[in-house]
């Protein structure tokens, strides 16, 4: 299971995103991906928003790294178990692989407040907050169990958004369009 985290509004005290999750669809008349909207998510800012260094500069740097906590983590593609957390006493979304971050989880929470880089689950329905947390959390976790029954993998991948292709990208019909054209694009490029 694919689950896709889509960074969409970048504030100085918060990120808001869209979590999706892609289906594989195998059909007599369609067979392919389909990416379906979850709920959404809550996230510290991210680091260019807390500070004017480069990225790279403070992420080669751990020092400069842990004074800038919280923030949310770097875009890229992470593994998901669930395994227990004593802090929160009970069973939950680990992400394996974060780089500068130990314990990152999927967890419940309405404010940025609630987190120190973790990711939030809900609905983004007032400013800056997400709601209805803990029903959100108990879905997530359903999926997650679901396919590790079945055993597949689950991993989150983190983008951000690009405003100008945002749409296609995210409608079914045109994503093998979509992917046929940027491969098409790079072969052109490769060639010259």
């Amino acid at each position: 299971m694919e689950l896709i985290l889509t960074r969409i509004a970048k504030r100085r005290a918060y990120t808001i995103g869209r979590l999706s999750i892609i289906e594989r669809i195998d059909d007599e008349f369609l067979a392919g991906e389909k990416e379906t909207y979850f709920c959404d998510t809550l996230e510290p800012p991210v680091l260019e928003m807390k500070t004017s260094l480069p990225k790279e500069t403070v992420l080669r740097s751990p020092k400069k790294a842990e004074a800038l906590k919280p923030f949310a983590i770097p875009e890229g593609r992470y593994a998901v178990v669930i395994t227990w957390s004593p802090k929160f006493k009970m069973w939950l979304p680990l992400l394996l692989g974060v780089p500068m971050f130990e314990g990152i989880r999927i967890h419940m929470g309405n404010t940025v407040k609630d987190t120190q880089g973790c990711i939030l689950v809900g609905r983004n329905q007032i400013v800056g907050r997400v709601l209805e947390s803990r029903k959100w959390l108990y879905e997530l976790k359903q999926k997650i169990i679901e396919a590790k029954n079945k055993g597949e993998p689950v991993w989150l991948t983190i983008i951000v958004k690009h405003r100008d292709y945002f749409y296609l990208q995210n409608t079914f019909y045109f994503k093998n369009l979509w992917r046929i054209l940027n491969y098409v694009v790079y072969l052109q490029r490769t060639i010259e």
